[in-house]
């Protein structure tokens, strides 16, 4: 089950807001939040669900042993982090590997039939975080199981984070409360993120997939841009408008995440890109890895080992595949060069820093996208060289340039950036605070309809999560 499905939208969350509030205490609702989780997990992936408790028991387990009067607690760390590592590695990563070896050795190997369980790459690095917190605050230990077990599987985060640590949500699972205003704030927020992926991103999907799905060889080059650029749009909308849902999910049932991209697109060089895109999986990698790997404490050389190893990794997580890690090491490879050269930390050059990484973003993107290393190639040869004229593919693209994408295109651009703050700024001063409250929610209602609209009508409604 999804955010943007029907049943979640008219069965599934109306059923658990009105339960929610009916039940009379914290620790009630919180098994009733527990169970719904489970059953929205269950929904979608009915095997999968007793993987992902079978890894809260686990973890829990382990987070038991790292009291302070165990000896071997960190082995047992050790054997904590290695167990949930051989959990991604089986379910997400062993055909991957299967043909790395095939590819290698003289003989085959059949590659496992093993399907990919949605959110596996979300719930493992929370529960990895969570037995590594209390390792180093053995007091955070939690001894009741159901608590983990909600943390780990609440419904908001578990499929599409943003990921979760257990020492920022663990006082408000203990106590926490909901009122009429954050209930409010909390449906404003998810509308908003649905808008986003059901407006915005999936329009862009729709060019996207298109252009990427064209003849390679008559690719021309304003085709390959236009889908280069679709994809951007539409993998920030996508991310950033289910963080969003699950920030407004969050707060509906008085939860507090924090957020998860701070408009990434208005950066003026790949350093700051990355401090605000997907911030909770940066600062994961920034707390888990890369400083207990000694971060920038151990001379120049092995700080730029360090985080080459972070971007591989960070590759690496989003899926088996090399364009992923090829994605990442480009990544980390701009990381090191604005290091290097101090570029762009001059405020004089934030405009010539904004258009490298739109172009190095764009661009780094073609291969995150591609099927295979070699469509990313063909891809990047279309929009380099691809002048060549092909009528039937320029009507092909034509085709896909309708009012429709042209409004939500300039839409998705305008609002890549943040001026929606700044127009509720404007307006605030202008008109007053209570008049562009009651207009936000008037706007909200609109865009809930539109999206209900579209939902229902069955256009094309992606769910970019399946690779991950």
């Amino acid at each position: 089950m999804v955010f943007s499905n029907t049943v979640f939208l008219f069965l599934f969350l109306p059923s658990v807001i009105i339960l929610y509030n009916v039940i009379p205490t914290l620790a009630a609702k919180n098994v009733f939040l527990t169970i719904a989780s489970l059953i929205f997990y269950a929904y979608g992936e009915p095997f999968a669900v007793f993987l992902m408790i079978g890894s809260v028991f686990m973890n829990y387990i382990f987070g038991l042993l790292m009291h302070e009067k165990y000896k071997l607690r960190k082995l047992f760390l050790g054997i904590s982090v290695a167990a949930n590592l051989l959990i991604l590695v089986v379910f997400k990563y062993s055909g991957f590997l299967v043909d790395i070896i095939n590819g290698v050795l003289p003989f085959h190997i059949s590659k496992p039939d093993i399907s990919l369980p949605i959110g596996i790459s979300f719930f493992t690095f929370q529960a990895m975080s969570y037995v590594i917190d209390v390792y180093r605050e053995p007091k955070m230990r939690e001894k009741n199981p159901m608590r983990l077990l909600l943390y780990i599987s609440f419904f908001p985060q578990l499929i599409a984070g943003p990921i979760i640590k257990y020492h920022d949500v663990r006082d408000m699972i203990n106590s926490r409360h909901t009122d009429p205003q954050l209930m409010a704030e909390g449906i404003r927020r998810f509308i908003l993120g649905l808008s986003k992926k059901v407006m915005i991103a999936n329009q862009m999907a729709i060019a996207a997939d298109s252009i990427y799905a064209m003849d390679e060889t008559t690719l021309t080059a304003p085709a390959a841009w236009l889908g280069a650029i679709c994809y951007m749009l539409q993998i920030y909308f996508d991310f950033s408008g289910y963080s969003d849902m699950a920030i407004g999910l969050g707060k509906m049932f008085g939860f507090e995440f924090k957020e998860n991209f701070d408009h990434p697109y208005v950066s003026g060089s790949m350093t700051e890109f990355w401090r605000r895109w997907h911030i909770s999986l940066s600062t994961w990698f920034k707390e888990y890895l890369y400083i207990p790997l000694g971060g920038n404490r151990k001379g120049t050389g092995r700080t730029y080992i360090n985080k080459m190893t972070v971007f591989f990794l960070t590759g690496l997580w989003h899926g088996a595949s090399v364009n992923f890690i090829i994605w990442g090491l480009l990544n980390g490879g701009a990381l090191l060069f604005e290091t290097k050269t101090g570029l762009f930390k001059n405020g004089k050059q934030r405009a010539a820093g904004h258009i490298y990484t739109v172009l190095f973003t764009a661009l780094a993107f073609v291969v995150f996208r591609a099927e295979t290393f070699s469509q990313s190639l063909s891809f990047y040869k279309a929009m380099f060289t691809g002048f060549n004229i092909d009528h039937a593919a320029i009507a092909d693209v034509v085709k896909l340039i309708t009012p429709v994408f042209i409004t939500v295109f300039i839409m998705a651009v305008i609002f890549s950036a943040p001026v929606r703050d700044r127009i509720k700024g404007i307006l605030s001063g202008k008109i007053g605070e209570t008049a562009v409250d009651v207009s936000g929610y008037v706007i909200s209602i609109a865009m809930l309809m539109i999206c209900i609209l579209s939902l229902s009508s069955a256009t094309y409604n992606p769910f970019i999560y399946f690779r991950f």
